[in-house]
This record gives C-alpha cells, sequence and structure tokens, in this order.
C-alpha cells in the first residue's frame, strides 16, 4: 500500500475513533448530571412534605391561646402544665340559670402542648341556682387514658363531680379524681351553684 493512502486512512481511522471517544465522553457527563440533578430534585422533594406538614401544622385559636398564656402564671396550676398529658381548656362559658340552670362552652383539646381538636361542653342541672355566670374552665388529663377516655366522645362527669374555683389570689389545689382535675375561673355574675357534675363534652379532632 502506499504510504500516502496508508496515512489518510490512519488519519480517517483515527478521527472516527475521537469522534466515538467524544461521544461516549459526552454521553457519561450527560448521564452523571442527569443523575445530579435527578439526586438534587430527591433531595429537595424530600423535604417538602415536611414543609407541607410544617405549614399545613393546626395552631390553636387566638382565645386558646390567650387563656393558657393567662393561667400559666397562675402558680398554683404549673404542676399540672408541667406533668399532666393533655387539657381542655374552655376560654368562655356561659351559665344562666333559675331553677334549671343551663351552661355551653366551646375549647380546644390539647396533648403534650399540641392542639389536638376542638370541644364543646354543655349542661343543665337542677337545683337552687338563680343569675348568670361567665367562667372559663380548664380539664388536665394526668395520663394517656384519661385524655383518651375524653377524645373517644361522650365524656361526662357525674352528679357528684367538682372543680376548683380559682380568683386572681387564689392557692388551693386538687388531686387528680380518676385521672383528671378541673379548675374553674370566675370572670363575672352571680351564680348560687357551682357544680360541674352534668357538663357533657363532644371532641372533634383536627
Amino acid at each position: 500500500m502506499d504510504f500516502r493512502k496508508f496515512k489518510q486512512l490512519f488519519l480517517i481511522l483515527l478521527s472516527f475513533l475521537l469522534i466515538q471517544i467524544n461521544t461516549v465522553v459526552k454521553a457519561k457527563e450527560t448521564s452523571l448530571k442527569t443523575s445530579i440533578e435527578y439526586q438534587n430534585n430527591l433531595f429537595i422533594s424530600g423535604w417538602k412534605p415536611l414543609q407541607d406538614e410544617n405549614e399545613k401544622k393546626v395552631k390553636a385559636n387566638v382565645e386558646s391561646t390567650n387563656k393558657l398564656n393567662e393561667l400559666r402564671k397562675i402558680s398554683i396550676l404549673k404542676p399540672y402544665f408541667n406533668q399532666a398529658k393533655g387539657y381542655a381548656v374552655f376560654p368562655d362559658v356561659v351559665k344562666v340559670g333559675f331553677g334549671l340552670g343551663v351552661a355551653r362552652g366551646e375549647g380546644e383539646v390539647f396533648e403534650d402542648g399540641n392542639v389536638i381538636g376542638s370541644t364543646t361542653l354543655t349542661q343543665i342541672s337542677l337545683g337552687i341556682q338563680l343569675g348568670g355566670q361567665n367562667f372559663s374552665q380548664i380539664i388536665f388529663f394526668r395520663d394517656k387514658d384519661s385524655l383518651n377516655r375524653f377524645i373517644q366522645g361522650n365524656f361526662e362527669f357525674d352528679a357528684s363531680a367538682s372543680a376548683v374555683i380559682v380568683d386572681a389570689g387564689a392557692n388551693s389545689s386538687i388531686d387528680y379524681s380518676d385521672g383528671v382535675a378541673v379548675y374553674t375561673f370566675l370572670k363575672g355574675g352571680l351564680m348560687y351553684e357551682a357544680s360541674i357534675g352534668g357538663q357533657k363534652f363532644n371532641f372533634t379532632k383536627y
């Protein structure tokens, strides 16, 4: 073979090989880039559910938050807030009576400091009672079992149930009864009967 033709053939072959090598290299670079972008997308998307979950996290309403901030400042309640598994707070309960007493209030339920649902208090009672009354109420649940009894629905205090009525200077406290402790806080009005017996509650999970 003529040396000149051989040289031309060799150059053609070399060019072909260089093209192939360059094609393979670019393909690998593209594959690597795609892989990195995919992993980055996975990493980024991996945070989105958590971000969405945080954005969708339910917050307690303003009335509940303000009332809890107020109650946490009361010294006799601090052990309950520190130790209780959960609590139900009713910022405003209205009760009227003239022989027959009727009370109603709305609140929220918390577990480990986080709001988990809403609750409604209703009460119908008989006895010597006259006038009207506004009060706040908080129910502490000592453990998970007592909290579960409440959130399962149809929770009710029996006729003998009682609560500590607290004013600004109160220092009395009560022990848990069947895993529950109740405090009420008078806001105004006059009522000759302050029993919580017969209070019924329903619960709606958030």
